[in-house]
């Protein structure tokens, strides 16, 4: 009953529905308190009604929002609030006494001083947000100065409104008294400070301390535009949740020749973006972006298939490819929009016969395979168990935006895929490591990683408590004891590295202090590796894990594992370069026959059933490599998929990228000999013209 509650107000936990539901019955007690009158009464329900609505928004509970769209926002609550305090005081028979009249004028100037407040706030907000977000470029043009502190911007009408509480104390405690001095303090105390308020917000309007006009940052860009002259963009658009498709190729931008760049369209992808070095340009706006003097680009690559991407694609000077974010079977690897490039670049053969088969308008001569530099962190398997005992990944995908029973083996065969891991005949660790998206779209994909969740955890509970494991984890305590001491010096570390010696309180601040800082990145980097080796010696080889977030990252999780368990996704792509066993989940039913031949990836892999009942072939096949029959199958398909080993997929990704900026270079040369030329009408040459 209570969970469906939540579902249907959209809220996230009980304690939010329980604020909620004081803070609607709350006004109403708060009336009748006022008319009865019952002081006491009065300030318990007020002060109940102040503490949900606090909790409420720093919860940024939904139900704030639908108040407001029902004419009961922020300003009104508190303004009825502030009239039920009146009535009170008429209903205690105050209401021919000076201080009735003092409050009403005080109360009433107060909740007049919310517009310039709120005038003030927001004029600060609009002339401190630039046209562009910037990382790692100085603006050596354009005069940024620093932000008002954050606690005067953020909540701030929250803030301002709050400040009524010395009033209503103040008018509380004069009516219990009858003391009228109290009142006049605490009414003092509120317009004094929301004055005060107004007072600190008025030097930050001064010209001198906001940031340029727009078109002054722009020119600025364009000025270290023109100054760096970058060949090669990484173009990017997508919701927040989508930043890990631009993050996938911050590594290899690193490392292209030439001068690279990223371009970013939405704001709120910026502050998810992973650590670079990279200069990144995030522009918003459509028509700036098309104002931009991009002539020195020479090849543009898209990781994802959006509409905001015709507004670079409209540029002739620079060639357009395709790259994408991960390389599997799904339709979204052959989307029709891809005819719209210069070419399509896939990892191996197989993107290229997957566009001949999809028959989307896609053209041979247009695909190229540059293999996956990103897969370089992947170690290839020894064909020998890392530990004494055989590791197994089980990585599922996300339920997707539909209810297609393929998309994820979390529904229909999650739980048996686990209890058969766990209750294996020779003992095995399990790994479960679910997409961040898990959930977030289904109720019931949610219920069960919260299930299998709580089977990983207690099966973990029991090994510790077996006689068997508890004398190995003896034998590992100061192993470990040095590994958790080492993650704590690592974390301490790193949290010192992206400290600064003032936060960054606005994008403003952002774009002028985040400037490149290449030893730093370096250090930051090795720090990464040393806690991701630490962190898998801080528990015993034998102990189950659910492995959530983004730290460890799923490649470490693949070079920690002897084989994995997984679905249709990039994952399993991914997971065969290295070369170990898998098993991928025939969640739909098809059948291994027409899986297999609807899903290339998986025709190296134990496909198994909703059941799992296939899955001893695979513990048979990481336990010992005299059973593992598909070894040579495993590693044909890796070519096919991937590109051959030899050279790198950095080196084949990098000449592709200057072959492309050849090209274009070519195109843009012979397109300004050909305006060179003298015109000439059609059909018509020198001899033809004049008498």
């Amino acid at each position: 009953m209570i969970s469906k509650a939540i579902r249907l107000a959209r809220v996230g936990s009980g304690s939010e529905l329980a604020a909620a539901l004081l803070l609607v019955l709350g006004f109403p007690c708060v009336m009748l308190a006022a008319i009865i009158p019952n002081i006491w009464f009065f300030a318990a329900a007020v002060a109940v009604t102040y503490l949900s609505d606090q909790f409420l928004h720093q919860r940024s509970s939904y139900l704030i929002n639908r108040l407001a769209k029902v004419r009961a926002g922020l300003s009104i609550r508190f303004l009825v609030r502030q009239l039920l305090l009146v009535l009170l005081m008429a209903r205690m028979g105050l209401a021919d006494e000076a201080v009735f009249y003092v409050t009403v004028a005080c109360l009433l100037g107060f909740y007049g001083l919310q517009a310039p407040h709120g005038a003030m706030v927001t004029l600060l907000r609009l002339r401190r947000k630039l046209p562009v977000v910037t990382r790692n470029i100085e603006l050596k043009t354009i005069r940024i100065p620093d932000a008002p502190p954050r606690v005067l911007l953020d909540r701030s009408a929250e803030k301002m409104l709050h400040l009524d509480v010395f009033a209503v104390v103040g008018v509380l405690v004069a009516i219990g008294t009858d003391e009228n001095v109290f009142a006049y303090i605490g009414l003092a105390l509120t317009l004094g400070l929301a004055f005060g308020y107004l007072g600190v917000l008025m030097p930050y309007l001064r010209p001198s301390r906001l940031v340029p006009p727009a078109d002054k940052v722009l020119a600025g860009v364009d000025v270290w535009l023109r100054e760096y002259q970058p060949t090669v963009m990484l173009y990017f658009s997508g919701s927040k949740d989508s930043a890990y498709q631009v993050n996938m190729w911050l590594e290899t931008m690193a490392e292209l020749e030439g001068r690279p760049v990223i371009f970013l369209r939405e704001r709120n992808i910026v502050p998810q973006l992973g650590s670079t070095s990279v200069p990144v340009v995030c522009v918003p706006g459509g028509v700036h972006l098309m104002n931009m003097d991009l002539s020195s680009v020479r090849v543009a690559l898209y990781a994802a298939n959006v509409g905001k991407n015709i507004h670079l694609l409209r540029v002739p000077t620079m060639k357009h490819v395709f790259i994408g974010h991960g390389d599997s079977d799904k339709l979204a690897s052959v989307n029709p929009f891809s005819k719209a490039y210069d070419e399509v670049w896939t990892a191996g053969r197989a993107g290229r016969d997957r566009y001949a088969l999809a028959d989307v308008g896609v053209r041979g001569e247009d695909i190229a395979e540059v293999g996956r530099p990103q897969l370089a962190p992947i170690k290839t398997g020894s064909g020998t168990t890392k530990n004494p005992i055989p590791t197994v990944l089980y990585a599922p995908t996300w339920e997707g935006w539909d209810d297609n029973p393929g998309n994820t083996s979390l529904l229909l065969a999650g739980e048996n895929i686990v209890r058969k891991l766990l209750g294996a005949d020779k003992p095995v660790r399990l790994l479960y490591k679910p997409h961040p998206f898990t959930g977030t779209r289904s109720a019931q994909a949610k219920a069960v990683h919260e299930r299998v969740t709580a089977m990983v955890e207690q099966a973990a509970a029991a090994r510790a408590a077996d006689p068997r494991w508890a004398k190995e984890a003896a034998s590992y305590a100061e192993e470990q004891a040095a590994a958790l001491a080492e993650l704590k010096r690592v974390e301490d570390r790193l949290a010192a590295l992206s400290s600064t010696a003032r936060p960054v309180r606005d994008e403003a601040e952002e774009s002028r202090d985040s400037l490149a800082d290449p030893a730093r990145e370096a250090e930051t980097a090795r720090l990464k590796d040393e806690w991701n080796a630490a962190y898998w010696r801080s528990f015993g080889w034998w102990e189950h894990r659910v492995v959530t977030g983004p730290e460890p990252r799923l490649y470490d999780c693949f070079n920690e594992s002897d084989g994995m368990v997984s679905d249709i996704s990039s994952v399993v792509s991914d997971f065969i370069a290295s070369g170990k066993p898998y098993a991928v989940t025939d969640s739909a039913g098809l059948g291994e026959a027409e899986f297999k031949r609807q899903n290339t990836a998986v025709r190296a892999a134990v496909i198994l059933s909703n059941s799992a009942e296939e899955l001893d072939e695979l513990l048979a096949a990481v336990a010992d490599p005299a059973a593992d029959t598909r070894a040579e199958a495993r590693h044909a398909l890796k070519e096919y998929l991937l590109g051959p080993d030899e050279p790198t997929s950095m080196a084949q990704f990098n000449a592709a990228v200057q072959a492309l900026a050849l090209k274009s270079e070519a195109r843009n040369v012979g397109v300004e000999k050909r305006l060179a030329e003298p015109e000439q009408s059609p059909g018509l040459d020198d001899s033809t013209v004049g008498g």
